[in-house]
């Protein structure tokens, strides 16, 4: 199956001569959930935004379902739904007024069913007589993703969508993702919230300074990249680690009290029991072990890390 948004050789310089987004090349699958990671100012607004149409790209092509952004703009559009970062709509329009206007922005007919269900679903039937200005920054920004839901997309982007927002509004986002998935939805999120994307992306891209370093698939980047890490809870404080026990990848931490083994948990050999046999041997006790697997967080720090240091 093609893929429902295909990019090449994509690219953007502003005429401040700011390279905001490096050649880059990128499928994403109908019907996944693709998560964008990177720092502020990474470039990820920007992809987004030339792939909405409200930025227009300095090289490459993109393709929504087989369409071309440039020259099929309106069909594109018709496909997407966008939450944006901020928050701007008509502040004296009233909740369902707004979400059925951008209904008929992209030349749906009116179907109040419809809309009402959009909503409920978002927590806001109760408030849809309310208008704009009346409203919690939550609550707005519940509106905002009613309004990109609005004429039935087929795509939809989510730009920093739980960036300040509540705990209860957080989990009603996550659960309407879920539900848009399990109807064919294709959803492309950026988050600051790593563990978002840890529990709810199929594929995972990162991205710094413009650059797309990487889109793999969530477990298979984890599997590939993720260590583990065992951690020793010492019986009496070590000044430093013996030489003895060199040939393992040790850090002492906690004022010597705790000593730090990371590890490939898929090599044929761990090191494990040798480390411990030599701990044994040398007398150096411990009262505590446990693992810990690398998050995505974790692996997410390191490749910006490295590509920093480049």
């Amino acid at each position: 199956m093609a893929p429902v948004i295909s990019i090449r050789g994509l690219s953007k310089t502003y005429a401040s001569g700011l390279q905001a987004l490096k050649p880059l090349d990128l499928d994403i699958e109908r019907g996944e959930i693709f998560a964008l990671l990177g720092p502020n100012g990474a470039g990820k607004t920007t992809m987004i935004s030339i792939v909405c149409g409200l930025v227009t790209p300095s090289a490459g092509t993109v393709t929504v379902d087989g369409h071309d952004i440039l020259r099929d703009y309106r069909q594109v559009r018709r496909k997407i739904g966008l939450v944006p970062q901020e928050l701007h709509t008509d502040q004296f329009e009233s909740v369902f007024a707004t979400t059925m206007f951008s209904r008929g922005l992209f030349g749906c007919p009116r179907d109040p069913s419809y809309v009402e269900k959009v909503l409920r679903d978002l927590s806001l039937w109760d408030k849809r007589g309310a208008k704009i200005r009346e409203l919690s920054g939550g609550m707005k920004r519940r509106v905002m993703i009613a309004k990109a839901l609005a004429h039935e997309p087929e795509v939809l982007f989510l730009d920093e969508p739980t960036a300040g927002v509540d705990v209860e509004l957080r989990r009603d986002m996550w659960e309407l993702v879920r539900r848009l998935r399990e109807r064919g939805v294709t959803i492309i999120l950026t988050t600051h919230y790593i563990e978002e994307a840890e529990e709810m992306a199929d594929r995972v891209g990162v991205i710094n300074r413009g650059e797309l370093i990487l889109a793999e698939e969530k477990n298979a980047l984890m599997a590939k990249l993720g260590k583990k890490e065992l951690t020793l809870q010492l019986a009496e404080p070590l000044a430093a680690i013996p030489p003895e026990l060199s040939e393992w990848n040790l850090a002492l931490n906690q004022d010597g009290h705790e000593l730090q083994y990371i590890f490939d948990a898929k090599a044929d050999r761990t090191g494990i029991p040798s480390l411990l046999a030599r701990l044994r041997d040398h007398g150096i006790a411990f009262k505590d072990l446990n693992t810990r697997q690398s998050s995505l967080e974790d692996i997410f720090v390191s490749l910006v890390s490295d590509r920093r240091g480049e």
